[in-house]
């Protein structure tokens, strides 16, 4: 039993040297095994892998273009039971991954360090808020996931569940793509949801772009409506 944990990079060198010495702290708490990933651009942009060495985290670059691509190197990479991950820019505090890997028992499947569950808080400015919950609540009717913050990618899951999943997505719609295809692939996916924080940046600008975003997210939106018809489709003519 042990933990793999991923962070994405994109020039998050400033960053990882805040955040890797926090998460190793958090990690040995816990008293369980572990590895740390940092999945970094295709080609290197800072001294992102230098900052791995200092601190012995396991650096490697993606395999696949963007986010998404990062997500699914991060996934062939992982070889430990579990897999934790979160964001690399210092959003997601690492104080709660003791916090997460509690709800993570035996009957769990994923637990979702969450925004919008009670107790649960952004600091993100006021439009994004009110995009995410309003694309919270599309994707959670639309694929039917009972859990309260599907956007964010603090969280803990069974690596080999992740494994047998085929992602297509490249960028922060896997996040969803990934829940739903979690649960077609086992109907009674359980989800926990444990409250965090979530932090402005520590370093450097947002690579999220507003528009790409959202036509992006559009597009998954119905593709994964279209798999999820398709399947319980399946399902009543087997």
């Amino acid at each position: 039993m042990a933990i793999s944990t991923v962070l994405l990079a994109y020039k998050e060198a400033e960053n990882l040297k805040v955040l890797l010495p926090q998460i190793k702290k958090q990690l040995d708490s816990i008293g369980e095994e572990y590895e740390i990933i940092v999945v970094d651009t295709e080609q290197k942009l800072d001294n992102t892998d230098e900052v791995c060495a200092e601190f012995g985290a396991r650096y490697v670059n993606q395999k696949y273009p963007k986010f998404g691509g990062a997500f699914r190197t991060g996934i062939e990479c992982a070889k430990f039971d579990k897999f934790l991950i979160l964001d690399s820019d210092g959003s997601h505090n690492p104080k709660y991954i003791p916090a997460i890997y509690k709800a993570f028992k035996p009957d769990i499947d994923l637990v979702i360090g969450s925004r919008y569950t009670r107790g649960g808080k952004t600091n993100d400015s006021k439009t994004s808020v009110i995009m995410s919950h309003c694309l919270n609540f599309v994707f959670r009717i639309a694929l039917g996931i009972k859990a309260r913050d599907i956007s964010t990618d603090y969280r803990l899951y069974r690596t080999a569940q992740l494994k047998k999943v085929k992602l297509e997505s490249e960028n922060y719609d896997i996040l969803e793509e990934v829940l739903l295809k979690l649960k077609l692939n086992n109907g009674r996916l359980r989800i926990a949801e444990v409250p965090i924080v979530f932090k402005k940046r520590l370093f450097g600008e947002s690579k999220r772009s507003l528009i790409p975003f959202m036509i992006s997210y559009l597009k998954t939106l119905f593709k994964l409506i279209g798999i999820r018809i398709k399947y319980i489709g399946k399902k009543k003519n087997a």
